[in-house]
């Protein structure tokens, strides 16, 4: 379940993932916030409260791969690990972390047939 700081950091990724917004001030902060390494570490941070734990691999100038994994000593593939692939290491780790949480949320929401 996504806690409120979780709820949070999920609202920051969507923001500062939005493509084709216009122009804003508090927007164009947020991602030089979050595009840096200060940003991954604070993201880290974030989806460590919520139970996850990170891998991010650099591939020969290639692009990065981020994933997050339920904590615990095995990582391995499950239904609750978020991936992500970019170029930068700070746009891979936040589509991990919305792919983690989007799927956590889904997870908890309530099924209706």
């Amino acid at each position: 379940m996504i806690d409120q700081r979780g709820r949070l950091l999920r609202a920051a990724l969507g923001f500062a993932g939005l493509c084709h917004a216009p122009p804003d001030a508090a927007l164009d902060r947020l991602r030089a916030w979050l595009d840096s390494w200060s940003g991954v570490g604070h993201v880290v941070a974030g989806m460590t409260r919520q139970g996850y734990d990170l891998e991010l691999r650099r591939y020969d100038g290639q692009g990065w791969r981020a994933m997050f994994f339920p904590s615990g000593f095995e990582h391995s593939l499950t239904s609750h690990a978020g991936t992500g692939w970019a170029r930068s290491p700070w746009e891979a780790v936040r589509r991990a972390a919305a792919d983690a949480l989007d799927r956590l949320e889904m997870q908890d929401s309530p099924k209706t047939d």
